[in-house]
């Protein structure tokens, strides 16, 4: 199993980082989730540039003047596809603190959609 994270992260404006290992040495997939991901089943994301290893266990401002971000959420996860899904959307099951559900990524047009599935 690989780790997750979701940073919330106060700039530009708020929202949410998705960070995903995808092996040992790689940088985190990384997405930006628009919509608070404590609410709801559905959430707008946009895919990013992978980010850095320390974001795993960082909290704590943000180099260059880019705000703070704060842990959400941290585990395990499993991906029914690897780390393809960071190019083709896929299913995590995801053991957090807070998000301990099974979770679609799907990518579209214009953005991610991240969608919960049923238990």
């Amino acid at each position: 199993m690989f780790r997750f994270v979701i940073l919330t992260h106060d700039h530009p404006v708020l929202h949410w980082d998705l960070l995903l290992e995808l092996d040992d040495e790689s940088p985190l997939a990384t997405w930006r989730i628009l919509d608070d991901p404590g609410q709801g089943t559905r959430w707008r994301a946009e895919s990013l540039p992978a980010h850095r290893r320390v974001y795993l266990d960082y909290e704590g401002p943000v180099g260059g003047d880019r705000g703070t971000v704060i842990r959400w959420d941290a585990g395990s996860y499993q991906s029914d596809v690897g780390a393809a899904v960071v190019r083709h959307g896929g299913v995590i099951s995801c053991d957090g603190t807070r998000w301990n559900a099974r979770i679609e990524l799907v990518p579209e047009e214009s953005h991610w959609v991240f969608r919960r599935l049923p238990d």
